[in-house]
C-alpha cells in the first residue's frame, strides 16, 4: 500500500522539531566530514591500524564511563540549555583541531586529547539529545521522530564524506574541521529558536549515585530491554569497528585513496537512509523486535561479504546493504527502548543506550585495530560479522519470550509497553478504547 509523504514525514508537522532537524542535518554533515579527515589524517600521520583503532577508542571510552551521570543530569535539567552548551563545547574542539592541523602543529598526542575531550562533550550531549526528541513531537509521533533523525544521520552520512574525500585532496583535512566547528552554529541557533512549555523539575529521588543506580535497576530488572541493549552492544563491539579500518580497505585493498573513501563511507550512508524511510514510513512500533533480529543478521553478512571484496564498485554495493540493516536495527532499538521506558527513567535508558552503542565502540575499534595488525583488516572484520549474525539468531530465538515480558512492562509502568515486540498478525483484537497505543 502506496505511503504518501506526509505521514512518512509526519513529525515535521512540528515547528519545533523542524527547528531542530534543521540544524542536525547541517551539523551532521560537519561531523561525519570530521570523522572522515580525522580517520585520514591520523593514517597519513602514522600509517598505523593500531592509532587509528586508540584514536576511536579516546573517542569513545568516556561515552562508557560518563554516560550515566549525563543521563541523569539529562533526566533533572533542562535539556535545551544542556544541548546549547555541549554543541558549543563539541564546535569549539572542533575549531581547535582544524587550527592546529593549518598550522602544522597537530600531533598524534593532540589529536588523541581532543577526542578524549569530545567524547567527554558526547557523554552528555548524546542522552540528552535522545530523550529531548520526545519534547519536540509528543508521544504519538516519536517513532517517526526517532527514523527521521536517523533520516537526517544518514543523508549526512552520504554527503559528509563525499565533501571530505574531495577537500582531503584539495585543500588537506584541516580545512574540513574548520567547517565542522562553525556547522554546530546552526544546532545552536536552532536551539535558540525553539519554544517549549516549561518542563517541570524531575523530584530528586536521592544522590546522583542513586538516581544512576535506579536506571541501572531498571535495565536489568527487564527482559526486553536488557536484550536490545546487548545486541546493540555486541554489533557494536565486533561489527562497527569495520568504520575504523575503512582507510585501509580503501587504500591498500581497494587500491584507492581519500576520495574512494569518501565513497565508500557514503556509499553505507545511502543504504542506511534508505532504511530510515523505510521505518519512517511504518505507522506504530509493532513488530520491530523481528526487524530488530534479522537487521542485526544481515549487518553481520553484509561486513563478512565486504571483507572479502576485492571490486570497488561491489564494495560499494556491499557496503549500501551494510547501511541499510545497519540503521534497521539501530533505529529500531532505539524506538523500542523508548517506548518501553516510563518518562522519568528516559533520559537513564538513553544513556544505557549510548554505552552501548558508542561506549562499547573504542573497546572494538582498539580490539580491530590490535587484530588487523596481526591477522589482516578483512579477517577482522569477517570474524566481527560472524559474531553480529549469531547474535541476531540468539536474540530471534529468545524474542517469543521477550514479547510475554514487554506485556509485563505495559502492565506495570504502564506506558504502553505491549505492543513493540508483537508482530500486527499476533495481536489480540481489542476494541479500540481498551488499546494502550
Amino acid at each position: 500500500m502506496a505511503v504518501s509523504l506526509s505521514h512518512t514525514f509526519r513529525s515535521l508537522r512540528h515547528r519545533n522539531y523542524r527547528l531542530f532537524a534543521a540544524g542536525q542535518l547541517v551539523s551532521l554533515i560537519g561531523l561525519w566530514l570530521h570523522s572522515v579527515a580525522q580517520s585520514w589524517l591520523v593514517y597519513r600521520l602514522t600509517g598505523s591500524s593500531l592509532l587509528l583503532g586508540l584514536v576511536g577508542f579516546c573517542l569513545q571510552i568516556p561515552v562508557l564511563l560518563l554516560s550515566p551521570l549525563g543521563g541523569t543530569l539529562a533526566d533533572r535539567a533542562d535539556r535545551r540549555r544542556l544541548l546549547m552548551l555541549t554543541q558549543s563545547l563539541a564546535g569549539a574542539l572542533a575549531l581547535i583541531l582544524g587550527t592546529l592541523t593549518l598550522t602544522g602543529a597537530v600531533t598524534v598526542r593532540a589529536i588523541f586529547v581532543l577526542a578524549v575531550l569530545l567524547g567527554t562533550v558526547n557523554s552528555f550531549d548524546q542522552p540528552t539529545r535522545q530523550s529531548f526528541v520526545v519534547e519536540l513531537v509528543g508521544k504519538q509521533d516519536l517513532p517517526n521522530a526517532i527514523a527521521i533523525n536517523s533520516s537526517l544521520i544518514n543523508s549526512a552520512r552520504v554527503v559528509g564524506p563525499a565533501v571530505a574525500g574531495v577537500m582531503i585532496a584539495t585543500v588537506g583535512e584541516g580545512w574540513g574541521f574548520l567547517l565542522n566547528g562553525l556547522s554546530y552554529g546552526a544546532v545552536v541557533a536552532a536551539l535558540a529558536a525553539i519554544r517549549l512549555a516549561p518542563r517541570p523539575p524531575a523530584p530528586a529521588r536521592g544522590s546522583a549515585l542513586a538516581e544512576i543506580r535506579a536506571g541501572f535497576e531498571f535495565v536489568g530488572g527487564h527482559a526486553p530491554i536488557r536484550a536490545l541493549l546487548l545486541l546493540v552492544g555486541l554489533v557494536s563491539l565486533v561489527g562497527m569497528p569495520y568504520v575504523v579500518l575503512m582507510p585501509i580497505f580503501a587504500d591498500k585493498i581497494l587500491g584507492g585513496g581519500p576520495k574512494a573513501l569518501g565513497i565508500l563511507m557514503g556509499s553505507t550512508g545511502v543504504g542506511a537512509l534508505a532504511g530510515a524511510l523505510l521505518l519512517a514510513a511504518r505507522s506504530d512500533a509493532r513488530g520491530l523486535g523481528r526487524w530488530v533480529g534479522l537487521a542485526a543478521i544481515g549487518f553481520g553478512t553484509g561486513i563478512a561479504l565486504f571483507s572479502a571484496s576485492r571490486v570497488f564498485v561491489l564494495s560499494c554495493v556491499i557496503l549500501a546493504g551494510v547501511g541499510f540493516c545497519m540503521v534497521v536495527q539501530l533505529a529500531s532499538s532505539n524506538t523500542l527502548l523508548q517506548t518501553l521506558t516510563p518518562d522519568r527513567l528516559r533520559g537513564r535508558v538513553m544513556a544505557v543506550y549510548s554505552m552501548m552503542f558508542v561506549g562499547m565502540a573504542p573497546f572494538g575499534s582498539l580490539l580491530a585495530g590490535a587484530s588487523a595488525g596481526r591477522i589482516g583488516a578483512p579477517l577482522t572484520v569477517a570474524i566481527g560479522g560472524g559474531l553480529s549474525m549469531l547474535g541476531g539468531m540468539v536474540f530471534l530465538a529468545r524474542l517469543p519470550s521477550l514479547r510475554a515480558r514487554a506485556r509485563q512492562i505495559g502492565d506495570s509502568e504502564q506506558v504502553g509497553a505491549e505492543a513493540p515486540l508483537v508482530p500486527v498478525s499476533a495481536r489480540p483484537q481489542e476494541p479500540a478504547p481498551q488499546r494502550t497505543r
